[in-house]
């Protein structure tokens, strides 16, 4: 069995718990909060057996083998470091830091550690998006990719009332970019590698993050372009556009259904099937490395994590979104 402890004790930890439960080697063993009475709540709620309020505790604990991190972004790196240094592996929420440079420390962390680290993307372990990889080639030469999730947050009504909740907090590494547009651009690395040059350009608010943007990618025979939002909505669906077909795809942050529409008219329903939550393959694929004794996911590899980091690095320097974190 693998231990688990948790950090966050927010809905997507309880979502990431009630999938990852379903792989056969999980086991919850704690969770952490920095306060007493919110680890008991969620420990109670989510039936873990012990809490941490102490995280160098946590770190040092021989009851724990791997820990899940769903903090806020600017966190991440942080505690990702202090696991790893005592041995954990570490699954961490997107993004998995604030920059490329705290990417490249945790990286570095769990090279020396020789432990797994993982950026929690869900999107690309999905069966769907696996079979968008083996059909891909049936599109002829790719001329470009289109990515669109744009979800009106809950949050921004109270922002517009004067109240900056952890959504909008630039103190957080927060914003448009790194809680969405984060999905349209690593399934895009994952597909098509590192861009050749990067413009973006975004709606900035008050406070400091991004509420919406759209970035253009150049990859010399083929461009890439991604919208994401958090102060509108869209119902498009992302494409890929090949000589010979186009791929439709329905959202890009979950996919659960792609088609391939060729020029002859022809329609190519390849949806795979999909019978367990959307984060239960992140959590299956992140356990095997375990066992497996390997030390970084082929399809959510260091590589990829970095790429994406360095993509959204370029284009929050030419919007003007700055966090504290990269005074760090």
């Amino acid at each position: 069995m693998i231990r688990f402890a948790t950090i966050g004790t927010n809905w997507i930890t309880e979502a990431f718990l009630d999938a990852a439960r379903l792989v056969d080697s999980f086991e919850l063993a704690a969770v952490y909060s920095r306060t007493e009475e919110t680890a008991k709540q969620f420990a109670d709620k989510v039936g873990a057996p012990r809490t941490f309020t102490d995280l160098q505790k946590l770190a040092e604990s021989d009851g724990i083998d791997a820990v899940y991190i769903a903090s806020p972004n600017a966190l991440h790196a942080e505690q990702a470091i202090l696991l790893m240094n005592h041995g954990k592996h570490v699954l961490c929420e997107k993004p998995l830091a604030s920059n490329a440079r705290e990417v490249k420390a945790m990286i570095e962390a769990a090279e020396r550690n020789g432990v797994v680290l993982m950026e929690a993307m869900k999107a690309t372990l999905l069966p769907t998006f696996q079979s968008i990889r083996e059909h891909i080639h049936k599109l002829g030469r790719i001329r470009r990719y289109v990515a669109n999730y744009c979800q009106y947050s809950s949050r921004y009504d109270a922002y517009k009332q004067g109240t900056v909740l952890n959504a909008f907090n630039p103190a957080l590494s927060n914003g448009a970019l790194m809680d969405l547009g984060v999905y349209c651009l690593y399934p895009m690395v994952v597909l098509f590698g590192q861009p050749r040059s990067v413009k973006a350009q975004s709606v900035k608010l008050e406070s400091g993050v991004d509420g919406e943007g759209s970035i253009v990618l150049d990859y010399g025979d083929m461009d890439a372009v991604v919208f994401y939002s958090k102060i509108t909505n869209s119902h498009l669906p992302s494409e890929i556009q090949g000589e010979d077909g186009n791929m439709i795809i329905d959202a890009i942050h979950t996919p659960a259904k792609a088609e391939i529409r060729y020029r002859d008219g022809r329609v190519e329903d390849i949806t795979a099937p999909q019978d367990k939550p959307p984060m239960y393959y992140e959590a299956q694929e992140f356990i095997r490395l375990i066992e497996n004794g390997e030390h970084e996911s082929a399809i959510n590899s260091h590589r990829h994590s970095l790429w994406t980091m360095e993509i959204m690095d370029e284009a929050r320097k030419q919007t003007g979104i700055v966090f504290p974190a990269d005074d760090r």
